[in-house]
């Protein structure tokens, strides 16, 4: 079977992140109709702020599962995780990878909580072998949580190469790494300080 990418976002952070987004544009709109650029100055960058952080928080945040790689990107970091460097997959808090370097955790795909198992459906608990490992599957671990969707898609690939014995090559040099998100953070970084510098307007 040919591998289908896929791509993991909550849609719990769209629909705030838009939320947010209409409310500070409203508020700015308000300010400009009021034609109150004192108060414009002093808390139209605040309001900004306040959308730019939802939206690294709420939106940006992915989990990218590709063909070579899964990349889990987080409001201020992504990290590119080739296929043989995952060791271990787990969901008790959110989508965790384990790897040579540590546990790699996504923001994007957050555990749901133990109430879950009352809600759900026969389809919900059709997983991977490896979500089987303890005999049980935890909330984190359902089709119907953030989490759940996206370790299945992981796991089941990850399987997939364990047993065609692909897992078992060296790591090539730099292909498990770490980025920072320097436009999220020099946007957030710069709305910051004019934020404070508002204040003293």
């Amino acid at each position: 079977m040919r591998f289908q990418p896929a791509s993991f976002r909550p849609a719990f952070g769209r629909v705030l992140t838009i939320t947010i987004a209409l409310i500070a544009l409203g508020a700015l709109i308000g300010f400009v109709v009021a034609d109150d650029v004192a108060g414009l100055l002093r808390s139209g960058w605040w309001l900004l702020l306040l959308a730019a952080v939802t939206w690294a928080l709420y939106w940006k945040p992915a989990v990218e599962v590709l063909e070579h790689e899964v990349t889990v990107r987080n409001p201020l970091s992504t990290w590119h995780v080739p296929w043989p460097a995952i060791e271990r997959i787990d969901t008790k808090w959110a989508l965790t990878l384990y790897t040579p370097r540590g546990r790699i955790e996504a923001w994007a795909a957050p555990a749901s909580g133990r109430y879950t198992v009352f809600t759900l459906g026969p389809e919900d608990t059709r997983v991977s072998e490896t979500a089987r490992l303890a005999g049980s599957i935890r909330p984190g671990d359902t089709l119907s949580s953030e989490s759940g969707a996206a370790a299945n898609q992981i796991r089941r690939h990850w399987e997939q190469l364990r047993d065609d014995g692909l897992l078992d090559v060296p790591l090539e040099p730099g292909s498990l790494r770490r980025t920072p998100n320097t436009r999220t953070i020099a946007v957030l970084s710069v709305l910051v300080a004019l934020s404070l510098l508002g204040l003293v307007l």
